[in-house]
């Protein structure tokens, strides 16, 4: 059925939605690796056990959150260029460079879920020191409804749009959500919110379009 047919059946006030909220952190409709599933990489074809691939070393590496910086004393105050006490050494120390940061954690559990690796992605999610970022948030839902979790993974996509409506993303995977359980009008709306936003030739769009035509959900 084509987009346009779908969208007619819509109720007229669903189909005026629009948002007056703040500038969101992600430009609405836009096609990037925000909006489409990953391409894989040695994190799933090399790695095993939920370890990700450290491209700068050159191998699988536990997934860990970046380390806690050291707190600031009157020792470490003379520390200079970067450095860190080292209360055991007694002296200034490069930090510690183990761990990775929140974009690399997000990457790895968006390939982690999309490989069906649903507990690892949802481990490494829970590692990134913002957990209110929308891609995180977003994650936790895909992963935790793609494990059978439904009511957990609706809830997290419903954070994630509350962070930024404009992250289209979120509001096609929970409308695939809401077609598997049945709540065609209600994944019509998100459809109409998608487009609305400006992303009607972004794969989140068509992703959701075909579920509701019956092609399956991601």
């Amino acid at each position: 059925m084509p987009a346009r047919n779908i969208l007619s059946t819509l109720p007229y006030a669903a189909a005026i939605i629009f948002s007056l909220s703040a500038p969101a952190a992600f430009a609405a409709g836009e096609e990037t690796d925000a909006t489409k599933p990953p391409e894989t990489t040695e994190t799933t074809t090399v790695c095993t056990d939920g370890k990700i691939w450290d491209a700068e070393k050159k191998e699988c590496a536990e997934a860990a959150a970046p380390a806690t910086p050291v707190q600031s004393t009157d020792t470490a105050a003379e520390c200079k260029d970067g450095k860190v006490f080292d209360k055991d050494k007694k002296e200034c120390v490069d930090p510690p460079k183990s761990g990775f940061n929140d974009d690399q954690l997000y990457k790895a559990a968006r390939e982690f879920a999309y490989a069906g690796q649903y507990d690892h992605a949802i481990h490494v999610l829970e590692l990134a020191s913002n957990q209110d970022d929308p891609r995180i948030l977003n994650y936790l839902g895909y992963a935790n409804r793609k494990a059978g979790r439904m009511d957990i993974g609706m809830q997290y996509y419903r954070r994630a749009i509350a962070n930024d409506a404009n992250y289209i993303l979120a509001r096609s995977y929970m409308g695939q959500a809401l077609v598997e359980q049945g709540d065609v009008d209600g994944a019509k709306v998100q459809l109409v919110e998608i487009r609305d936003r400006g992303g009607e030739n972004t794969w989140a769009y068509r992703s959701l379009l075909q579920s509701l035509n019956g092609y399956g959900t991601y």
